[in-house]
């Protein structure tokens, strides 16, 4: 019923049936149709239908004055938020978790508003899940797939996880020779992953049939990966941390891996904004851009260094 309202503001504001069905590439035919069908709704007659003269009836009137202006604030807002949409300037408010921001993904941040400096990027780091669904929050940088069904996820990537200590801590408590020997060892645990799920990968190829599944007592639980790295570094124990975590420590020979057979769970890292919600042009802009950076990171494909 709007858009026969709004064609019959057009009618007025052109002053003829003809005139307006031109403005909005319509036939006349229907144009009259609509205007017709519009005044058996309402009751009443809008319009003095003549060859000679175009004039308002009482009830069109009224009616005219009654939403004129609403139609026009529904049509500016209409093309103000089209244009928003599909414009690469403006907010883009983006939730991301802490660690791998302002670890490996630090450059893609930095290249992204580099290379789009008309859009305003909110960005909002935490290492706690926060609701997507509150606020006005475009996109979503997630680590692990996602249970929740009112949201769109689209697979990045993942970083592979392994067990990993520092040199003097194994020279002072020996290298352990398997899983079970793990319990004679100092535990460091980030608390998100209580369970490690550990796959047997010998010579870098995995055994897909084979896992195994360690609640290891812990001597140390923390909620932040960067502190469970350097507690690792200053020879607390062993850790299982993402390779995108550590990469500078593994090259520089600050921490080395432990029982190197076995991996833990890939991290994987996804792009998520609820669904039922038109992703702007900037959002997209940057979905695709994160997707792009992330593929040439071999890190971030699972690559784990020697």
């Amino acid at each position: 019923m709007f858009d026969d309202i709004s064609l019959f503001i057009r009618i007025v504001q052109k002053r003829s049936l003809a005139a307006a069905a031109l403005d909005a590439n319509l036939p006349s035919a229907t144009v009259s149709r609509r205007l017709k069908k519009l005044e058996d709704k309402l009751g009443c007659q809008l319009l003095h239908r003549s060859a000679r003269k175009f004039s308002l009836t009482a009830e069109g009137e009224v009616y005219y004055r009654a939403y004129a202006d609403l139609v026009q604030q529904f049509e500016v807002t209409s093309r103000n938020l089209s244009s928003d949409v599909h414009q690469l300037n403006g907010k883009l408010t983006v939730l991301a978790p802490t660690n791998v921001s302002v670890g490996i993904l630090q450059p893609m941040w930095s290249a992204f508003i580099g290379l789009y400096p008309e859009i305003q990027l909110n960005l909002f780091l935490s290492n706690q899940t926060k609701d997507i669904h509150q606020g006005h929050v475009d996109l979503a940088l997630r680590v692990g797939p996602q249970e929740d069904s009112l949201l769109f996820q689209k697979k990045l990537g993942g970083t592979s996880t392994i067990l990993v200590a520092s040199p003097d801590y194994l020279a002072d408590q020996g290298e352990p020779d398997g899983l079970d020997a793990l319990e004679e060892h100092r535990i460091i645990l980030v608390n998100t992953v209580p369970l490690w799920k550990l796959q047997y990968c010998p010579d870098g190829y995995s055994d897909k049939h084979r896992w195994e599944e360690i609640r290891p007592q812990a001597t140390t639980i923390i909620d932040d990966i960067g502190l469970a790295s350097q507690l690792a570094r200053d020879g607390h124990g062993i850790v299982l941390l993402p390779v995108s975590e550590i990469e500078k420590e593994l090259s520089e020979g600050a921490l080395v891996r432990v029982l190197p057979e076995w991996q833990g769970a890939k991290r994987e890292i996804f792009a998520v904004w609820p669904t039922g919600r038109l992703l702007s042009a900037r959002a997209k802009c940057l979905r695709d851009f994160m997707q792009d950076f992330i593929a040439k990171n071999r890190i971030l494909q699972g690559h784990i260094p020697l």
